[in-house]
């Protein structure tokens, strides 16, 4: 029995070596051509599964006549996607002699969608984990297999938590794959009163707006920091990408509040200095913001933060 194997990113590449070390037959490999405009700091499928001697397609819309035709003249028992960016037809859905299932980057029915991994962060979660679920046309609403679970630093970033992810994946696949392929996988339908969805993110949704709290403008960030675009704040006509920033606990701030005006709009600077980075008002507590620098700029060789903000700005 063989497995088809759609997928893409870091997360495609471990579905890969799960299914080679398990000694199950790969006839084809489906991924997608690399986006030259995007930073590509994931591993290739595509120059993994051929060096593996396994056939790599990249069409640019699977579900077209022609490619239905070849994925059933495959004869899969299993069609698995692994971060495969595009939406399958239920055409292809119906080819596999056993299943066709999905791998997904939280604990489903929660956060649907596209980037579960940045929007977790955005919203502050503590747990998160991954899915192995039956496919169905609506995204990531199909009955689940197994998940397990990972927990969520307050510190962890979103590349922290991606690799948190990938290990769990791991096991996940390697031990429910087989199952599936022997018939002893369990199926559990999803509570979908308990669903949420999110969309895709642009770099435009990197966006600090200063009425949020230092909480949730520490969230963006580390959701969105380098390799990903990163969050950014406009003042004066000049864009600032934010790479570093961490909420100040009571404490560490009783001493710039001292200096904040009762009347100081979010988005006040408060005090700029080599060691500390910038102090910035929010609209619920300060927030230093500890690596900043200008588009186009290195994230790990940032201008220095007294050269770009200075005590009294109010930034946009």
């Amino acid at each position: 029995m063989s497995v088809i194997l759609l997928g893409y990113h870091n997360m495609g590449c471990a579905a890969l070596n799960v299914l080679l070390e398990k000694g199950i037959t790969v006839p084809a490999v489906f991924t997608h051509r690399d986006d030259p405009g995007e930073n590509r700091w994931f591993a290739s499928l595509a120059e993994q599964a051929e060096k593996a001697g396994i056939p790599v397609y990249c069409p640019e819309n699977i579900n077209t006549p022609e490619w239905v035709e070849f994925l059933q003249n495959l004869r899969p028992a299993i069609l698995l996607s692994c971060y495969y960016r595009n939406m399958i037809r239920q055409e292809i859905l119906d080819i596999p002699s056993i299943a066709a299932v999905n791998l997904h980057g939280s604990l489903l029915p929660r956060y649907r969608g596209r980037c579960p991994v940045n929007w977790q962060l955005i919203h502050g979660e503590r747990t998160s984990g991954v899915t192995l679920h039956h496919m169905v046309i609506k995204a990531d609403a199909g009955d689940i297999i197994a998940q397990k679970e990972v927990p969520v630093e307050q510190t962890d970033t979103a590349v922290d938590l991606f690799r948190k992810l990938e290990l769990a994946a791991v096991d996940v696949l390697g031990e429910y794959i087989p199952r599936l392929l022997d018939g002893t996988a369990p199926r559990t339908p999803q509570d979908h009163s308990r669903a949420s969805y999110f969309g895709g993110r642009t770099p435009d949704d990197g966006k600090i707006s200063w009425d949020w709290s230092a909480e949730q403008i520490y969230n963006l960030v580390r959701a969105v920091t380098w390799p990903y675009p990163g969050a950014f704040f406009e003042t004066d006509g000049r864009k600032f990408m934010v790479w570093s920033a961490r909420p100040l606990e009571q404490g560490a701030s009783s001493r710039y509040l001292q200096e904040l005006d009762a009347d100081a709009a979010p988005g006040t600077v408060i005090a700029v200095n080599r060691d500390d980075g910038a102090v910035v008002n929010t609209g619920s507590g300060l927030i230093r913001l500890e690596i900043i620098s200008e588009p186009g700029d290195s994230p790990e060789k940032p201008a220095a933060v007294e050269r770009l903000l200075a005590p009294g700005m109010v930034l946009e």
